[in-house]
């Protein structure tokens, strides 16, 4: 059984059954006699089925929001917010697969050589708790657009989410089996990567989990894309408008409790602004309201576990221990649930606790640089590479991107994902891309085509 603690209250929400392994065979089985007639759908037949998804689920905002507050802990406001992106996300892959996914024509001794881009079978898609609904549609809609099917084991403690998802392809109709619910125990996973029919497997979740999954489906000589962890920079320079930096970073790092792996972790402001940017950072922060997630007044909600939240207290006991000092929050309250106030910390280094492991949550560091050199050693001073933000004149910002060492860098702005734009890691926060041109190619046959007689 897959048991769901409600963070707000600490209390048991409900307990649903679980796959066993002929339910897994079956479902998987499903999606690959799916696929033997979804691969031949046209681009436009594809998209058809994507757009009324997308219908559904701006017609039912309010109903799929429920789940995740109650499940998971976000604000009913961002839960909303996170179904219309997902929604976005299924509608920009029908309109633009087709062009993505176009033959390239390559020169070559041939009459006519080009290369196409083909479905390759049912993916399987390991996904998270704490964006259930954007994470499902960043690995779903391209994946079905490109022709294949998907199969979605998601985080056991959002089982309502997953068969909310599910339900949406069966109202949408026919054809049947093309995206599935896979509710299967942790342990289990291992077999359904393993299993023949599935022929690539996406995984957004830690990096001790992600190291995991990447072994068996490299054992496997299966393809596998992994969005990691981070502990994101967030470089403030002397020359920024303080003001709409500290209006952004304030946004980054609390959207969702913090429980996002591009929200911004380690903010890095340079000597000359530093005391300057904390008070106009900390007039913001203690302005937010932490507080029952179904409520509209609410920024932010519970964290999701108790095992997360007690994570953070030591993170931010540990760092004071070492030096850090405390502006804001740092102390769990005396309520029910899993909740974890806005903290913020400065007299940071880069050694501390709180910079070296991903903070998950509503805790904002402040690290102090002398100048814009040493700002970007200390954010490239990380296992880590998924996102970055700068903030400096535009042009020196530009320039500085390609210093940091890290999949996505923003500059004055914030750092998002968007259906668009490429999105991943290097180093700890993992390999491949999603979303953009580059995440639909991620599960394709490159199929190179020569077409004779030789020409000379």
């Amino acid at each position: 059984m897959l048991s769901v603690i409600n963070p707000t209250t600490g209390q048991t929400l409900y307990e649903k059954p679980s796959l066993d392994k002929a339910g897994m065979e079956q479902r998987v089985e499903a999606s690959y006699e799916a696929w033997q007639t979804w691969r031949k759908f046209s681009f436009a037949d594809r998209a058809v089925v994507l757009i009324k998804v997308a219908r559904i689920m701006r017609e039912s905002v309010d109903m799929l929001a429920i789940p995740m507050t109650e499940e998971m802990g976000k604000p009913i406001k961002e839960a909303r917010a996170e179904v219309i992106k997902a929604a976005w996300c299924a509608e920009h892959y029908a309109e633009h697969a087709e062009e993505y996914l176009s033959p390239k024509t390559l020169p070559s001794d041939a009459s006519h050589s080009y290369v196409q881009h083909l479905p390759i079978g049912p993916a399987l898609g390991v996904l998270p708790w704490n964006a259930p609904f954007w994470l499902a549609f960043r690995f779903c809609a391209p994946t079905l657009m490109a022709g294949n099917t998907c199969l979605m084991k998601h985080d056991p403690h959002v089982p309502g989410c997953a068969e909310a998802i599910a339900g949406l392809f069966k109202q949408a109709g026919i054809p049947d089996n093309i995206m599935q619910n896979l509710p299967l125990q942790t342990p289990e996973v291992e077999a359904a990567i393993r299993h023949p029919r599935i022929q690539a497997v996406s995984f957004t979740g830690s990096g001790k989990a992600g190291s995991i999954v990447a072994s068996i489906a490299a054992s496997e000589i299966k393809p596998s894309v992994l969005e990691l962890g981070g502990s994101d920079p967030a470089i403030v320079l002397a020359d920024a408008d303080l003001e709409a930096a500290a209006d952004a970073i304030t946004l980054s790092r609390i959207i969702n409790a913090g429980q996002s792996c591009i929200a911004a972790k380690r903010i890095i402001v340079e000597e000359a602004v530093h005391d300057n940017f904390v008070a106009k950072l900390k007039l913001r922060l203690e302005k937010l309201k932490m507080g029952d997630p179904k409520e509209e007044s609410t920024d932010i909600g519970p964290i999701a576990r108790q095992d997360l939240r007690d994570n953070l207290d030591r993170q931010v006991r540990q760092t004071l221990d070492a030096g850090g000092r405390c502006l804001l929050g740092g102390e769990i309250p005396e309520r029910d649930g899993f909740f974890y106030p806005v903290t913020l910390l400065v007299n940071v280094t880069n050694e501390m606790l709180a910079c070296r492991e991903e903070t998950f949550g509503p805790i904002a560091v402040v690290i102090k640089a002398s100048d814009a050199d040493e700002a970007i050693n200390i954010a490239n001073d990380t296992e880590y590479g998924l996102a970055a933000s700068i903030w400096t004149d535009a042009e020196r910002g530009e320039a500085m991107a390609r210093e940091i060492m890290a999949g996505q860098v923003v500059v004055n702005g914030i750092v998002k994902t968007d259906p668009r734009l490429p999105s991943g890691g290097i180093k700890r926060s993992g390999f491949g891309r999603e979303l953009g041109p580059h995440g639909i190619m991620e599960f394709v046959n490159t199929q190179q085509v020569w077409v004779g007689p030789k020409t000379e």
